[in-house]
């Protein structure tokens, strides 16, 4: 499909771009707003609502993805208007002074269903309101993502398993890698849009744990959850390893490091990226296991571990590409083949123009 870049990467590109333009952005603009505040994100695969609720972290990436269709596709109106539009009904109804960070899941109308369960809240909000202040200059969306961040500069100060962290509770004793890989970006980018050194620095904090301490030299693999000590954790929940997770993680390290000028940081992501889509890779049936164990073992600590979900394989498109920019290597190209052809064969819903959450081991 792109062995040949000099030909294909531009056919690429457009075949992409109008599958974003022309059939997802469409679906959520015909289905998902919702007139009384915010974007249903519960939607079933032919576009019906499943459910008003509003799960905060749905609304705040929901800010940050048409904020970034006006940032960096083309300014219209109707996008911009959208992410203020979710945006307005996050503030209104989804801070919790008291706490001092975002609600998880609100009602329709904007009554509260679950608190500050999740510290990811935060971290896509800060992604969010940041990604809206580059679109608008508005100085009130910055002044809400670094309140967002001062709070979650308090919190992470605690041990990861005090952290609320739904779905899953941190294990007694660990450290997880998303809440590392999370505010590294989310810290970074606040800190690069209101030029402010100590956002960034506390992103390199991040950083450096994910590469100094979740990747084990050893193992050349990087673990999902981690002791307290940065020792390793008990199997299987310390043998855990999420090939999306880590391959999204790699990404997010590389706009940080081309940022720095750190080449040296840059080649590491790419090795990375690669080793774990060979660990995820499903030689039998195709597509990306949701998670494997380091040491191989049947027992995988985490759920539903051999499906096939419709993010890692996006996930590893993008970071592919990223990593073929800074490498000129063909294995990326190679891969991103083989990717994509299992993601377009198996996740686009005929006729509605969105992706299937989720695939059993064997595609169905």
């Amino acid at each position: 499909m792109v062995s040949d870049p000099t030909h294909s990467l531009p056919q690429l590109r457009t075949f992409l771009e109008d599958h974003l333009l022309e059939s997802i952005v469409p679906f959520w603009l015909k289905h998902a707003v919702d007139p009384a505040g915010g974007l249903n994100s519960c939607i079933r695969d032919d576009g019906e609502v499943a459910s008003r609720d509003k799960w905060l972290w749905s609304q705040w990436r929901a800010v940050w993805v048409y904020s970034s269709l006006y940032n960096l596709i083309e300014q219209r109106d109707e996008w911009l208007d959208l992410a203020k539009h979710i945006c307005n009904f996050a503030v209104r109804f989804g801070w919790d002074e008291q706490v001092g960070g975002w609600v998880l899941c609100l009602s329709g109308d904007g009554k509260v269903i679950r608190g500050c369960d999740s510290i990811y809240v935060d971290s896509f909000a800060i992604y969010g309101l940041t990604a809206l202040a580059r679109a608008t200059g508005d100085d009130q969306y910055t002044a809400l993502a670094q309140k967002t961040a001062d709070h979650a500069l308090r919190h992470l100060a605690m041990p990861h398993d005090e952290i609320p962290h739904f779905p899953y509770p941190v294990p007694k004793g660990a450290r997880v890698h998303g809440i590392d890989m999370m505010f590294a970006l989310m810290f970074w980018e606040l800190g690069q849009c209101v030029d402010e050194d100590k956002y960034r620095e506390a992103a390199i904090v991040h950083c450096d744990e994910v590469f100094d301490h979740y990747y084990r030299p050893d193992r050349d693999m990087l673990l999902e959850r981690i002791a307290a000590d940065r020792s390793e954790f008990p199997s299987p929940l310390g043998t855990t390893v999420n090939p999306g997770h880590v391959i999204e993680s790699m990404w997010f390290q590389i706009h940080i490091a081309r940022d720095r000028n750190d080449q040296k940081r840059i080649d590491k992501a790419v090795q990375l990226i690669k080793r774990h889509l060979e660990m995820a890779w499903d030689d039998e049936y195709g597509g990306m296991h949701l998670a494997v164990d380091a040491d191989g073992g049947d027992e995988i600590g985490w759920e539903f571990a051999d499906t096939k979900l419709w993010w890692p394989h996006t996930e590893a498109m993008y970071a592919l590409l990223l990593a073929y920019e800074h490498c000129r290597e063909d294995w990326c190209l190679r891969w991103y083949d083989k990717v994509h052809e299992y993601a377009f064969a198996h996740y686009p819903v005929p006729g509605y123009g969105e992706w299937r959450q989720k695939l059993d081991r064997e595609g169905k």
